[in-house]
């Protein structure tokens, strides 16, 4: 069994946190619906202008994993374009 996270952080076009909260929930929901994965804000939590999401899968095999976690990073640039990505990484926990 593997498990892989994706640690993305995100530079938000909001300047409340009940903004910021509108926007993680809406990729977080539809991360979970499209993707099947556990997420979670994982730092930066009282800044509103910029946040850090958690992203976890489980996986039998290394390959599936890492690549629906790279597809998910992919589809948040795609979907969010006023979203900003400003690192990410992919990790084998």
């Amino acid at each position: 069994m593997h498990i892989y996270c994706l640690e993305i952080h995100l530079d938000l076009p909001s300047c409340t946190l009940k903004g910021k909260r509108g926007i993680i929930k809406s990729i977080q929901h539809r991360a979970r619906n499209r993707f099947n994965v556990a997420s979670a804000e994982i730092d930066r939590q009282d800044n509103p202008g910029v946040a850090v999401l958690g992203f976890v899968t489980v996986s039998s095999d290394k390959v599936i994993a890492r690549s629906l976690l790279e597809r998910l990073e992919d589809w948040v640039y795609e979907s969010w374009p006023d979203v900003g990505i400003t690192g990410s990484d992919i990790s084998e926990i």
